[in-house]
């Protein structure tokens, strides 16, 4: 029994982050190990999930979704058990929780790691920019350390004792992070080690990464 769930793609930080949602969430699912850039996103019947040809995609019932934070807020709103999971229902504390998100996506996610990404070790595809990459780490710190104060402000997640879709975001993008070779500021690290400890994390590497080594 797969709750009708079904989800497109393994081998990023971004479709970790959907494991991982799924996992927690302590779903049952069905899911397809296609990787990026592989082929597989380019045939005919995947194309007509996501035109892009990009992963995750995650299919619900009749829904399908392509962008990994739309997946897990998704997840959020109309599967998480607000007891386990942290689910704001407020307006004032569900800005909280999308003002995290949308920093984490746009300023750490697409705007320094994807940077470094496309002209680092895609540089065959898109070229190599040195400079780019540079300034794209550089920016990746000064955003984490100025954000590094209210990450320790309250433990063990952003949002106190309850793990939310933030966490899973930044979690990801500080593991890809240090996979660039960026050395995280005191602060974030041990967060990041905090979260890694969760049973659901480290089920989620083993699912989503094939050739999973500790990453800690």
């Amino acid at each position: 029994m797969t709750n009708d769930l079904t989800l497109w793609g393994i081998g990023t930080s971004r479709t970790m982050r959907v494991h991982w949602m799924l996992i927690e969430l302590g779903l049952e699912y069905e899911f397809h190990p296609i990787q990026s850039r592989s082929g597989e996103t380019r045939t005919d019947g995947f194309k007509l999930l996501n035109p892009r040809h990009k992963i995750p995609v995650l299919r619900h019932r009749s829904l399908v979704l392509t962008e990994s934070a739309a997946i897990i807020n998704y997840l959020s709103d109309t599967v998480a058990n607000p007891k386990s999971f942290y689910v704001p229902s407020e307006p004032n504390t569900r800005a909280k929780l999308s003002e995290w998100c949308y920093f984490i996506v746009s300023e750490l996610d697409a705007s320094s790691l994807y940077v470094v990404r496309r002209h680092d070790s895609l540089r065959q595809i898109y070229g190599h920019a040195p400079v780019a990459v540079e300034s794209a780490k550089d920016y990746f710190l000064h955003n984490i350390e100025s954000m590094a104060a209210p990450i320790g402000d309250r433990e063990p997640y952003l949002f106190g004792e309850l793990l939310s879709v933030a966490d899973i975001l930044l979690t990801t993008c500080l593991d890809w992070a240090a996979t660039c070779g960026i050395h995280l500021p005191e602060i974030p690290a041990r967060y990041r080690k905090r979260v890694a400890l969760r049973p659901g994390y480290q089920a989620a590497l083993k699912r989503n990464f094939v050739d999973y080594q500790d990453r800690s």
